[in-house]
């Protein structure tokens, strides 16, 4: 047998959607202009949440956090991709690529458990009035993004650190237009079934436990609900987690397309188009069901805006006196 031609690679192509130019000039001003609306949104929400007191409630501290997740997870992989559409030259250092791997896999996994928190939030808030603000108390609230946060990055990196060791033999042509793990360990010649364990177990614990967690939140809270003598008063449960669950709804029927369906011998093109879509789509559309869907939101936004009008216009009216 001939020895298998091991090499250490120094950098990777990502092949995206070379062969197809058209394409990419037609995906390069509508990828910019959702990262562009997905950056506003989101960080409209974290000034909302951080500048108004009344949403300084657990609610709302989960919300800033999931805002940030959004705009961490497109920027580890948007810019890039936007510079690689224009650009006949798509490498990525190895280093580059072990960052982006790294970081796109921690946000997205602590996306999935920031959601079961929120849930669990809602779960208290409806079905535990009287005893929410001492169960979800604010050293609660910081102990549980943060673990989140921790817990996801030492796994992610723990991951990218197992696939990166690999070693990689032939090209280095990553099918894909970021350095997703899969489409990396496709690179490898040597045995990835470790790699292949940990992707496994992960995708178990952050995949199917997270949303059983909130389905059995939502039971609760629909019995609740359901219990609750005025009309009024049900609209009103129904109405302060709809948004939570529009986004759950969004972001695990958009995963669950794209990694739980038949996978086939060759990649289409049309399934690359679909993939850059989710990942950037969702996260546009996840404070835009936020503002639209609570009252309090929309309040505090224009609050904000009026008092930073009032500010301006009592700045002019001073310098004129």
């Amino acid at each position: 047998m001939e020895p298998v031609n091991r090499t250490v690679a120094s950098e990777f192509l990502l092949k995206g959607f070379s062969g197809y130019p058209a394409l990419e000039h037609l995906l390069f001003p509508l990828c910019l202009a959702m990262y562009l609306v997905t950056l506003l949104g989101n960080m409209a929400i974290v000034a909302v949440s951080a500048l108004d007191a009344r949403l300084h409630t657990p609610m709302y501290f989960f919300l800033g956090n999931l805002s940030i997740l959004d705009i961490c997870y497109t920027s580890t992989f948007v810019p890039l991709m936007l510079v690689h559409l224009l650009s006949s030259q798509k490498t990525i250092s190895f280093i580059g690529c072990a960052i982006q791997m790294c970081l796109s896999l921690s946000t997205g996994s602590t996306e999935c458990l920031l959601l079961a928190i929120m849930a669990y939030d809602r779960y208290l808030a409806i079905c535990r009035p009287l005893r929410y603000p001492m169960l979800m108390s604010h050293q609660l609230c910081l102990l549980l993004a943060g673990a989140a946060w921790a817990l996801c990055l030492i796994k992610s990196a723990t991951e990218t650190v197992i696939a990166m060791k690999q070693p990689f033999c032939g090209h280095r042509v990553v099918s894909h237009f970021t350095c997703e793990i899969l489409a990396v360990l496709k690179l490898a010649c040597g045995d990835t079934s470790v790699s292949e364990a940990f992707l496994l177990v992960g995708a178990i614990l952050l995949l199917p436990v997270p949303l059983a967690l909130i389905c059995l939140s939502y039971a609760l809270i629909l019995a609740t609900v359901l219990r609750v003598p005025s009309a009024a008063g049900r609209r009103k449960a129904f109405s302060t987690c709809s948004a939570h669950l529009a986004v759950v709804l969004l972001f695990y029927s958009t995963v669950i397309s794209m990694y739980m369906k038949p996978k086939s011998k060759e990649a289409h093109i049309s399934d690359e188009v679909f993939t850059v879509l989710y990942a950037v789509v969702t996260p546009m559309l996840n404070p835009v069901i936020y503002s639209l869907r609570n009252k309090e939101v929309k309040e505090a936004a224009r609050k904000v805006c009026g008092s930073r009008q009032g500010c301006k216009w009592g700045g002019q009216g001073s310098e004129r006196k």
